[in-house]
């Protein structure tokens, strides 16, 4: 169902286009984000505009919104859907709705903790399986790219595996995220973000799980005690495109953007790896107990967590989810020696 507001942003923008000037560019891609063009991702953003700029002697060019400019995620996501729009990169996580395979992303400790093996799934037959499930779903999907891991905060003590038994977390309303929770025996509570430093506050629930620069940016660590550093959950963006207008692209213009986002996404990483030490410090300085998840507790949380997520996983995405999770368990083995 296409919203009401996504039919507003397409009469808004053919309006605009009226007024503008016809391009001297053969191509021209308008792409819209949510984080601002101080983060990972808009950076990473103009790093590919430039070279695919540079390499297509000016032939292509992508305009770039960041901030919501264009909507919020479920507006953009439509909106490239449409045509309205030709470009996105979008969190996983606000795509669900439009392609449950990629709910695969939400599974708990589904990279490995080793960044060059987590790369190797990112960009193998894995995330190639991810990618195409969307072309059924009206995009094509051309990369991924990391944008941080989740942690673990609680009022409570998080010092074992046993110590969840009995917590409540808050969580996106989500099948795979409850399951996660329910394995280690700790209660998954769907809230919306917007209400979550009040709920920690007030007690509504015991802990919750974000990337460390958002836990630090919303300051739960004014109603938080206790900070697992655990990387358990992949925070993984999705690049996707208009399939009207990618056809419309010569293959070998097609090839030099691919080729771009796979290039910069190293250095995306860099950016976001970078963001999250800054956290981290601001996080332990502002006298949290903050604690690094072991390589024994991060295996026995696996083992607990991963199976009952990746089965919720896959009532929500069917045939296509057993695919990608074949896939994936394969590749998983072949990486990691497991």
């Amino acid at each position: 169902m296409i919203s009401r507001r996504t039919l507003v942003l397409s009469a808004g923008l053919a309006a605009a286009l009226v007024a503008v000037p016809a391009s001297a560019q053969e191509f021209t891609a308008r792409i819209g984000h949510l984080e601002s063009p101080q983060q990972a991702r808009h950076q990473g953003l103009e790093m590919v505009a430039e070279l695919v700029r540079e390499r297509t002697d000016g032939a292509v060019v992508f305009e770039l919104f960041p901030a919501g400019q264009l909507g919020q995620a479920r507006e953009m996501n439509e909106g490239v859907q449409l045509g309205v729009i030709e470009g996105t990169v979008s969190p996983a996580a606000f795509l669900a709705g439009f392609n449950p395979a990629v709910s695969i992303l939400d599974v708990p400790f589904v990279y490995p903790a080793d960044r060059e093996q987590a790369n190797a799934l990112r960009t193998g037959a894995f995330g190639q399986a991810v990618l195409d499930s969307f072309e059924p779903r009206g995009f094509e999907a051309i990369a991924i790219w990391p944008n941080g891991r989740k942690s673990f905060t609680s009022n409570k003590p998080l010092e074992s595996v046993d110590a969840f038994e009995g917590q409540r977390f808050r969580v996106m309303d989500s099948p795979v995220l409850i399951e996660q929770f329910n394995a280690v025996g700790a209660s998954a509570v769907a809230l919306p973000f917007g209400e979550l430093y009040t709920a920690l506050q007030t007690g509504v629930v015991d802990g919750q799980e974000n990337a460390l620069d958002t836990i630090a940016t919303m300051k739960y660590n004014e109603v938080q005690a206790n900070l697992l550093v655990s990387g358990h959950g992949a925070n993984e963006d999705v690049v996707l495109f208009n399939p009207g207008w990618w056809a419309s692209l010569p293959q070998e213009y097609r090839d030099v953007i691919v080729a771009a986002f796979d290039e910069v996404r190293p250095q995306v990483e860099e950016i976001k790896e970078a963001s999250q030490e800054a956290a981290l410090q601001r996080l332990t300085e502002a006298g949290m107990n903050v604690r690094e998840l072991g390589d024994e507790e991060r295996a026995a949380l696996r083992e607990n967590m991963y199976p009952r997520a990746r089965d919720a996983y896959l009532g929500l995405a069917g045939d296509a989810g057993q695919t990608i999770v074949e896939t994936y368990e394969q590749q998983y083995a072949d990486v990691t020696g497991e």
